[in-house]
């Protein structure tokens, strides 16, 4: 089973939930991600995840227009805009369930590199437990 994880430009919340599901191995689901249009990968989101144990620093933002993106079909589309700021979320033709996770953008965060990586910690946590909770409810689901 695969799941592609989209927002705006693949540089933060689609890639934490990206490295969540493929570190959890376990799940027999391979994630991707993707952006409406390629940015670059968010250095603060870079280090939060390095916290956690998983690097991502040798990622690349992909938009949905990228070959390895486009090549397959997904069981899951899931949407990681944030609602709350009127956040454009990307529409990913698929024949897949669709889902749509709210979560704020780091690269909106202002101040410090440490004053923005508090904020993208909490961001980075509540993808885990999203995406946590959503594995476990897959795995029910199957038995």
């Amino acid at each position: 089973m695969t799941v592609l994880f989209v927002c705006i430009h693949n540089s933060a919340r689609s890639q934490m939930a990206e490295a969540f599901v493929n570190a959890a191995r376990a799940t027999g689901l391979r994630a991707y991600s993707a952006g409406l249009e390629a940015g670059s990968l968010n250095p603060v989101v870079v280090e939060a995840m390095r916290e956690v144990g998983i690097d991502i620093s040798r990622n690349r933002s992909k938009s949905v227009d990228d070959a390895e993106i486009g090549s397959r079909d997904y069981d899951y589309v899931v949407t990681v805009c944030d609602e709350a700021s009127a956040e454009a979320c990307p529409i990913y033709p698929t024949r897949g369930e669709r889902l749509h996770w709210s979560f704020a953008d780091p690269s909106s965060f202002a101040g410090t590199f440490e004053e923005r990586l508090v904020s993208t910690r909490e961001v980075r946590d509540a993808i885990r437990r999203r995406v946590d909770a959503w594995l476990t409810s897959l795995a029910a689901v199957r038995q």
